[in-house]
């Protein structure tokens, strides 16, 4: 059975054998620094960490779908939003290493027994631990990979659909970054449902039940999203140059992929 080394532990309390949701133990007051950090961190689970997540997978990401003079657009977008690094700080990177590095801890200290007690719950406990870790090291590839190495795609926009797509060109990446996707996906799907259980928004079986089918078509609808845009940076499009020569990216600069310009 699922449990936890502490009392306020998130997770399983218990498996239900006949087929129901199971029971989450509530986040209780009065536990001090242990109590904040799970607060802390069911809540950054959702905000910022799945808000920018839900806008990555299905606005700009998505866009493309539509080309790659779409999604240079959205890149310049991103790009030149104002504190544009902070934003990334505050917003991205410190509030997703502190979500992982906890929820290691949180992995670390409970106990996910899914061979004596194979119940639903255990099983969704377990998976989340492990789509968790997994989408923390997909995350950190793909933000060194598309961020800080190469061609900086915030002042050469034009060439980001070209950087993506080389790298999906390698077969092994390419399934990388499919199963990363779908951890992910999981991941914030499934952690929407713990968190409105363990923050008393849902109650009652009938309630978490019903919560539990929104959460997995929320999975369903990002990952086929996902899936559809990686399709699309590998197969829909003619690969341009990955990492075009500086004169040719000083001269484009305003220009889209294929020197349409960017809007």
């Amino acid at each position: 059975m699922a449990s936890a080394a502490s009392p306020t532990a998130p997770g399983v309390t218990k498996g239900v054998a006949k087929g129901a949701v199971h029971d989450v133990a509530p986040l209780r007051a009065g536990q001090g620094t242990s109590f904040l950090l799970r607060r802390l961190h069911s809540l950054s689970g959702i905000v910022p960490v799945g808000a920018f997540l839900f806008e990555h997978v299905l606005i700009s990401n998505s866009t493309a779908i539509s080309g790659p003079d779409a999604y240079a657009r959205q890149v310049s977008f991103l790009g030149n939003l104002p504190l544009v690094f902070f934003l990334e700080l505050f917003g991205i990177w410190l509030p997703i290493a502190f979500h992982a590095l906890y929820g290691f801890y949180i992995w670390y200290r409970g106990d996910g027994n899914t061979i004596e007690y194979p119940w639903t719950g255990n099983w969704m406990y377990t998976a989340q631990r492990w789509t968790g870790g997994i989408a923390f090291f997909y995350i950190v590839w793909h933000t060194w990979t598309m961020r800080f190495t190469g061609t900086d795609l915030h002042a050469y926009p034009n060439a980001s659909f070209g950087k993506v797509q080389a790298e999906l060109m390698n077969p092994a990446l390419l399934a990388f970054y499919v199963v990363g996707l779908i951890a992910a996906c999981w991941h914030f799907a499934y952690g929407i449902w713990l968190f409105a259980a363990k923050w008393g928004i849902t109650s009652g079986e009938k309630a978490r039940q019903r919560f539990l089918a929104v959460c997995l078509a929320l999975f369903a609808l990002m990952s086929v999203v996902g899936l559809v845009s990686l399709y699309t940076f590998r197969e829909r499009f003619p690969q341009p140059p990955a990492e075009p020569p500086m004169a040719t990216m000083q001269s484009s600069h305003a220009t889209g992929t294929y020197g349409k310009p960017v809007e």
